[in-house]
């Protein structure tokens, strides 16, 4: 039972017991205040919602770092959100109770961010900071959730403009440029629609190429520090075969030959490892690879001969073409790599692969299965796109026998 006692300093001590069984105790100046304050004690326990009244003192450092421990997350997951803390949560909120984190100096540190960082960074880090207060409520060390109504910017953007190739440009024009020992991986984003992810942590005990398929489990995830592999990918519809046309078959075949020869690769062995059998990363693929390719096939600028001087053409930042002439070609290519923007992604190929699926008439629910999507929507709304003739295409549904005329009388 809760009571009231006089204690020898003259000073009144509120006694309760909290839903533990623990003895509880606080000093008041009169008896007054111990009552009424018991009084709310038994209102919280009775309601459910009772909260121990020095929990708010705990430093948020203190939960933070318990709340991070305590969470079962990938490996890339744990690593941003560790990147927020320490960049940006704890030095603004380390040392504060947190009890004493309120809605306005959480608006103006929000505020504050936005000046310096983009709408994206800053709701990244209100995020987490919500997420982390919204954790001590629930295990009743707050009453209330002092990020309640706090305006962060807004992070909308729109959805980037998703470029495809199509297949003859694909086929003769980027795999040529692409180097011998890197083609066969891009014969495989554009001939199965792997994922970048996919297609690094692809084994060759996963490739059956007399019975012309691949089977998509493990994949390679990236993260600042390494390249891991892990043995399921990120959804249940992910896990599929995909057959393989005949292009990527012989590509297949001659990248075997190129890299393990003779031998039998051994089936944990990766498709595409590094030269130390380790994953490739995708920002060294991209650097080293990806873009030389794009600009030898003159897919991320164009190369003219001007005399004895080669003109460069390529699109910068500001969206504006740009022209420099440049004493060989292969000056002029390593120009237009280094400064020019946009360009083809690797996971552009996947998106083409869907558009080439659909433009031949594949039925959609089989394209949602090669692709791996949960739903057929996200096949028809994300990875399909208009062919470039689709205004042909379109006419040639109304076209009407040649001795019609929309005037002949009947």
């Amino acid at each position: 039972m809760s009571h009231v006692r006089k204690v020898n300093s003259g000073s009144f001590q509120a006694c309760w017991r909290d839903p533990a069984g623990k003895k509880k105790a606080k000093n008041f100046q009169t008896k007054r205040e111990a009552t009424a304050f018991l009084a709310e004690i038994e209102t919280t326990m009775n309601r459910g919602t009772y909260i121990a009244p020095n929990a708010g003192k705990l430093r948020f450092r203190v939960y933070a770092e318990r709340w991070s421990a305590s969470r079962n997350l990938t490996a890339r997951t744990t690593e941003r959100t560790e990147s927020i803390l320490r960049n940006h949560l704890l030095p603004k909120w380390g040392d504060w109770p947190l009890g004493s984190i309120n809605h306005l100096s959480v608006q103006e540190w929000v505020t504050q961010l936005g000046k310096t960082l983009a709408p994206t960074t800053v709701g990244k880090c209100f995020g987490a900071l919500r997420t982390i207060l919204r954790s001590a409520m629930r295990a009743r060390l707050i009453t209330v959730d002092p990020t309640d109504g706090v305006t962060a910017p807004s992070t909308y953007q729109p959805r980037p403009l998703t470029a495809t190739i199509s297949m003859e440009t694909f086929l003769a024009t980027l795999l040529p440029a692409v180097p011998l020992d890197h083609r066969a991986l891009v014969a495989t984003g554009g001939g199965a629609g792997l994922r970048w992810g996919e297609a690094a942590g692809l084994p060759w005990g996963a490739v059956d190429l007399s019975r012309r398929r691949l089977r998509v489990g493990q994949v390679a995830i990236e993260t600042a520090a390494t390249v891991t592999i892990r043995a399921y990918p990120k959804s249940r519809a992910a896990i599929r075969t995909i057959p393989l046309p005949d292009f990527l078959v012989r590509a297949l075949e001659e990248h075997r030959e190129l890299t393990v020869g003779k031998v039998e690769p051994d089936p944990a062995w990766l498709v595409f490892p590094t030269r130390n059998g380790t994953p490739q990363r995708r920002s060294n693929f991209r650097r080293q690879v990806w873009r030389p390719a794009l600009a030898r096939a003159g897919l991320l600028g164009s190369i003219e001969a001007a005399g004895d001087t080669r003109r460069a053409s390529w699109t910068d930042k500001s969206g504006t073409t740009q022209h420099r002439a440049f004493p060989t070609e292969r000056t002029a290519l390593a120009h237009i790599i280094e400064h020019a923007v946009g360009g083809l992604r690797f996971h552009d190929l996947r998106h083409s692969y869907a558009t080439w699926l659909v433009s031949e008439g594949v039925p959609v629910n089989v394209v949602q299965k090669v692709m791996g999507h949960e739903q057929a929507s996200t096949t028809l709304n994300r990875y399909t796109h208009t062919p470039d003739e689709y205004d042909r295409r379109v006419l040639a549904v109304f076209e009407a026998p040649a001795d019609f005329s929309p005037t002949q009388e009947r």
